[in-house]
């Protein structure tokens, strides 16, 4: 498939994953109840996922060679110059892959409180820097 196309429609799926992930941080995140948080938590799991893979096939239809993995993913986009602080982006991985992994309520506090002051400016800031290069 086309490196061009497949970006593009990567980027669709992205799209709708941030909009809902978009919805879900626009609630008051005070009078969320533990089924609503852990929604939220869902949401981002998914549009965590897409964006890596969005960057992935954006980033190889730049001509990078096989971006191999999230990570390295993240790494490229901030030489590049798509991402701005790829420390953070790095944490929000991680906290995928606990919030994927593990269940305990202190951890999805501490991820809300990430995910609405860290993590979501950070996806809307990619959101809009790969819709402009559509």
């Amino acid at each position: 498939m086309n490196n061009d196309i497949r970006w593009k429609q990567r980027f669709q799926n992205f799209e709708k994953a941030y909009l809902l992930f978009d919805e879900a941080m626009q609630m008051d995140s005070e009078k969320l109840s533990q089924l609503e948080k852990e929604g939220i938590i869902q949401r981002f799991e998914v549009v965590i996922e897409l964006a890596w893979k969005t960057l992935k096939d954006y980033l190889e239809n730049e001509g990078y060679d096989a971006v191999k993995n999230s990570k390295h993913a993240i790494r490229v986009a901030f030489q590049d110059e798509i991402i701005t602080d790829a420390e953070n982006w790095m944490e929000a991985l991680k906290k995928r892959n606990l919030t994927s992994h593990t269940y305990n309520e202190n951890v999805l506090n501490e991820t809300m409180v990430f995910l609405t002051t860290v993590f979501y400016p950070l996806v809307r800031d990619l959101y809009f820097n790969l819709k402009k290069a559509l």
